[in-house]
């Protein structure tokens, strides 16, 4: 494989908070990356780094084997969606896709068209005018026509309804198989996403703490349930990343692939398991590090939507 992005020991700090700390990947080329984390994590932070629209604090990083800032041949190739984009305020949407259609070389105007009747964008509508929704939508619309070599959504779909993401999806993966280039989505909704990507990158407190293959995740963790003292006795001596118990009843989740033998030990002591889904795992490893009682949390499965 071909890495299109190389990060060694990157580091942002914004006064007393490390928004990324000593963080170190690559991002090959031609694959669906997810950047997954909770709210705060750090995502935003390394993407705009990438996208030079921010500065490390130290580190270096290095985009088709050249440094991104104020490198018009690289920041070309790369296009940002994100959910906070600014545009002026008499601006309509027609102005936002005339940008495009300049900045990108790759753009498909025809593909542009299409995506605006499937997304039912009002062109006549001004974007300060425009839905949460509709916004989305420039922004989705923009990601995907631009065919960047390197394309990445940071939340650009929220506010968009089950029906205008599924579209999102499908057109996303249609066009990906047509027209392969990288594409890193940045999401809460881990559970609708994970059919898409190939690579999960996981952020923690500004570290990384997965960046795996998406079917080396897959079986990774399991969740063991039945009578309280026959499932501590199976997971003694396991990684447990979660255990919760109402009455007799424990259910706990270990790391760890489970081999015949386990299984066949499961069945005889009358425990059941059952497969941990990505948004589950991802979930449970960061409640490991979880903030103290009374603090906000986002670690529950409904704050990642």
């Amino acid at each position: 494989m071909t890495a299109v992005i190389e990060v060694k020991n990157l580091t942002k700090r914004y006064r007393a908070t490390l928004a990324a700390d000593d963080v170190s990947f690559q991002i090959e080329k031609n694959t669906i990356y997810g950047l997954l984390g909770r709210n705060g994590a750090g995502k935003t932070t390394v993407m705009s780094i990438l996208t030079a629209q921010n500065f490390a604090t130290s580190g270096e990083v290095h985009v088709f084997g050249e440094h991104p800032y104020e490198n018009a041949k690289v920041l070309s190739r790369m296009c940002f969606v994100r959910e906070s984009q600014k545009y002026p305020d008499d601006a309509l949407a027609k102005h936002a896709f005339g940008s495009a259609r300049l900045f990108f070389p790759n753009w498909d105007e025809q593909f542009a068209r299409e995506l605006i009747d499937e997304f039912q964008l009002p062109m006549k509508t001004r974007i300060k005018k425009m839905s949460r929704g509709q916004l989305s939508a420039v922004g989705v619309i923009i990601g995907l026509a631009s065919r960047a070599e390197i394309s990445f959504f940071d939340e650009p779909y929220l506010g968009l309804d089950a029906v205008a993401r599924q579209i999102f999806y499908d057109r996303l993966l249609a066009d990906y198989t047509a027209h392969p280039r990288t594409v890193i989505l940045s999401s809460h909704l881990i559970d609708e996403v994970s059919n898409l990507i190939e690579r999960v990158l996981v952020i923690d407190k500004g570290r990384i703490i997965m960046d795996e293959t998406t079917d080396d995740v897959r079986g990774r963790a399991a969740t063991i349930v039945g009578e309280a003292s026959a499932v501590e006795a199976f997971v003694r001596g396991r990684e447990v990343i979660h255990r919760e118990s109402l009455g007799r009843v424990t259910s706990v989740t270990i790391l760890g692939a489970l081999t015949r033998a386990d299984r066949e030990r499961l069945a005889a002591a009358d425990l059941d398991v059952s497969p941990v889904s990505l948004q589950q795992l991802i979930v449970r490893l960061t409640q490991r590090s979880a903030p103290a009682a009374g603090e906000a949390s986002a670690l529950d499965e409904g704050a990642l939507r």
